[in-house]
């Protein structure tokens, strides 16, 4: 008797079961996609080269238009590139859960802000928000200016060559900056070897989760350790927290020796070197309170040292590059530095970068045209409908950042530098959700007014010092799959200095 029950229970769940995948799969196989292949789907299909694949990826849009499906064993996927879709999506803190990718980025972030969700995330995000208060962002705004005084030095070294790699010099005046703003320390002399393995270790976990991706038998963990690029990975990963953590621990010493008192109160400010807020003090003195552990800590200057870094230094990089090839924007930018400095070589001053209207119309156009963050990904608990169709709940939706902001339907002429696009007239005409550098939503970038700041100040004490000339050509560029964008090969420009 209890066998037949037992029996009855195990038939009725699998029922259950099945009719819940059969309803879900009928519903996903009404949206248009690629063609898939029985029991694996869509798996074979994205097994290319990183270079391949950011070219497969575009095609499929071009195919398939505002809304497609892809889907292999035990994934859903529907990718979505109409602004209103998106608007549903990111607007919505139905929708806030984060999955693939960022799944995998657990053995690196961990529970840090990028990554983590509900509680978790609404906490952390309302200890965080403080750092990037705009009485804080003008303390930080000093380390940006030194560091792009550093740079000009850097910059008048490779006057006379013939071309200059652009990403290994921004990358690491970048990551100066967010030694110092995030950490309270700096990058001295016995760091700088430091900076480059820290880079390096950023990229090979970049290729790592992009090859992890789009190959479904690498989603189960066990498999993906014992395999060679999880081993590569587990290093790159031990690297940057053995870094991260002597930061940590060298920072609660000088606080200590040093009687430093911090205090976390709402209003209050807390500061690091040189007399400036510091993010890993606030996150210590929090510790001190037990909201939050030394792990944590980790996470969120991790998560912090990523994103402040690696996304500003490709931007940074390929807004070099593209304005070396449009040498009457270059000009009219120029002029612009003109009207607000003259003939000075005074340091920049949070007064200019307010005047600097026409230089913040052409970083937003750079970011258009080279989002840092080429997509975006959420996790569907419940059902929506997206463009028409109904979307199953338990589906990843994949956010195409790149595809959108290169449609030509809401960019005429996308690949044509046209800065123009966002003064306030212009800007205004198109879907809030049209334009994604940052996100949207009440997850968007923490950190885009710090973002902004800092291009700002790099790109106008740059260009009044120095005029740049193309080596790379745009069209030349190719693109691979990573966590932020990249180009395949280096990103060359030729400095000259203004007489």
């Amino acid at each position: 008797m209890l066998f037949i029950l037992l029996l009855i229970v195990i038939t009725v769940v699998l029922s259950i079961k099945f009719f819940k995948y059969s309803y879900k799969r009928k519903l996903i196989c009404k949206i248009p996609g690629p063609t898939a292949l029985p029991f694996i789907g869509n798996s074979l299909h994205f097994q290319l080269p990183l270079e391949d694949l950011f070219i497969y990826l575009r095609k499929l849009y071009k195919i398939h238009g505002g809304i497609y499906q892809i889907h292999a064993p035990n994934v859903r996927a529907v990718n979505i590139f109409d602004p209103a879709d998106v608007e549903v999506i990111l607007s919505s803190n139905r929708f806030n859960e984060k999955h693939l990718p960022y799944k995998f980025m657990k053995p690196w972030l961990g529970e840090g802000l990028l990554v983590s969700h509900g509680n978790k995330w609404h906490q952390r995000r309302k200890m965080l928000t403080r750092t990037f208060h705009f009485n804080i962002l003008k303390k930080y705004s000093r380390t940006m200016i030194e560091q792009a005084e550093e740079l000009l030095m850097k910059v008048q070294a490779e006057v006379g060559n013939n071309q200059t790699d652009v990403l290994p010099l921004i990358t690491k005046t970048t990551l100066n900056v967010m030694c110092e703003t995030a950490m309270g320390t700096s990058m001295n002399e016995d760091k700088h070897s430091v900076s480059d393995k820290y880079f390096q270790a950023i990229h090979t976990i970049g290729q790592s989760l992009a090859h992890r991706l789009v190959r479904v038998y690498l989603y189960i963990d066990a498999i993906f350790a014992c395999s060679k690029i999880g081993k590569i990975q587990k290093k790159a990963i031990k690297d940057l927290h053995e870094f991260t953590m002597k930061i940590i621990q060298e920072r609660k010493t000088y606080l200590t020796n040093n009687n430093v008192i911090t205090n976390a109160d709402e209003d209050d400010e807390v500061y690091g070197k040189k007399g400036r807020l510091s993010m890993l003090d606030l996150l210590l003195e929090n510790e001190k309170q037990g909201t939050i552990d030394v792990e944590g800590i980790r996470e969120e200057v991790d998560t912090f040292m990523f994103e402040g870094h690696d996304t500003t230094a490709m931007a940074l990089s390929f807004m070099i590059m593209r304005i070396a090839n449009e040498p009457e924007i270059q000009n009219s930018i120029h002029e612009e530095m003109l009207s607000i400095f003259g003939e000075s070589q005074r340091p920049t001053t949070l007064e200019d970068l307010s005047k600097m209207k026409y230089l913040e119309c052409c970083i937003k156009e750079s970011l258009r045209l080279y989002p840092s963050v080429p997509f975006i990904s959420r996790y569907i608990r419940e059902e929506v409908e997206l463009s028409g169709y109904k979307i199953p709940s338990d589906t990843l939706c994949q956010i195409h950042v790149y595809d959108i902001h290169h449609n030509e339907h809401l960019y005429p002429n996308p690949e044509k530098f046209i800065p123009e696009r966002f003064l306030p007239e212009n800007h205004t005409l198109r879907h809030p959700y049209a334009y994604l550098p940052f996100s949207a939503g009440s997850r968007n970038c923490i950190g885009q007014k710090f973002a902004m700041m800092e291009m700002k100040i790099m790109m106008s004490s740059l260009l009044r010092r120095f005029r740049v000339e193309p080596v790379t050509k745009p069209e030349d560029i190719t693109f691979k799959c990573d966590l932020v964008l990249r180009a395949t090969h280096p990103l060359f420009v030729r400095f000259l200095e203004r007489k």
